[in-house]
C-alpha cells in the first residue's frame, strides 16, 4: 500500500520561498510517477509537477516553470517541491500524488494518479 504524506507548508509573505515535502512509503518502479497538485479556495485541484520514480525525468505546468522544481531524494524516498518567489496566488492546499504508470496527458490530470497524500496549507501574504 502506497503512503504519501506532505508537510512544509505554512504562511509566507509575497516574494519568499518554500520547500514541500512528500514522504512516499510502499512499492514504486521505475515508471511510478510521483506529482504535484494544488487547489485554491473555490477553484479545480490543478497539477503543478512531477517526476518519474527512475530517471528523475521532471514535468511541469506552464504557468510555473522556472519558479517550482520538482526533485526526489532516492535514499529518503521523498519528494520535494520548491516553490521560488511566492504570490498570493500560489496561496492553496499542494497535494503530492502517486501513479505506477501514466501518460503524458494523463500524468497532468487528478485521474492519472491512483494514491494521494493529505495536503498541506500554503498561504501565501501580499
Amino acid at each position: 500500500q502506497v503512503q504519501l504524506v506532505e508537510s512544509g507548508g505554512g504562511l509566507v509573505q509575497a516574494g519568499g520561498s518554500l520547500r514541500l515535502s512528500c514522504a512516499a512509503s510502499g512499492r514504486f518502479f521505475a515508471s511510478s510517477i510521483l506529482g504535484w497538485f494544488r487547489q485554491a479556495p473555490g477553484k479545480e485541484r490543478e497539477f503543478v509537477g512531477r517526476i518519474r520514480w527512475g530517471d528523475r525525468q521532471t514535468w511541469y505546468k506552464d504557468s510555473v516553470q522556472g519558479r517550482f522544481t520538482v526533485s526526489k531524494d532516492n535514499a529518503k524516498n521523498i519528494m520535494y517541491l520548491q516553490i521560488n518567489n511566492l504570490t498570493p496566488e500560489d496561496t492553496a492546499v499542494y497535494y503530492c500524488a502517486a501513479s505506477y504508470a501514466c501518460s503524458v496527458t494523463a500524468c497532468s490530470g487528478r485521474g492519472g494518479y491512483n494514491y494521494w497524500g493529505q495536503g498541506t496549507q500554503v498561504t501565501v501574504s501580499s
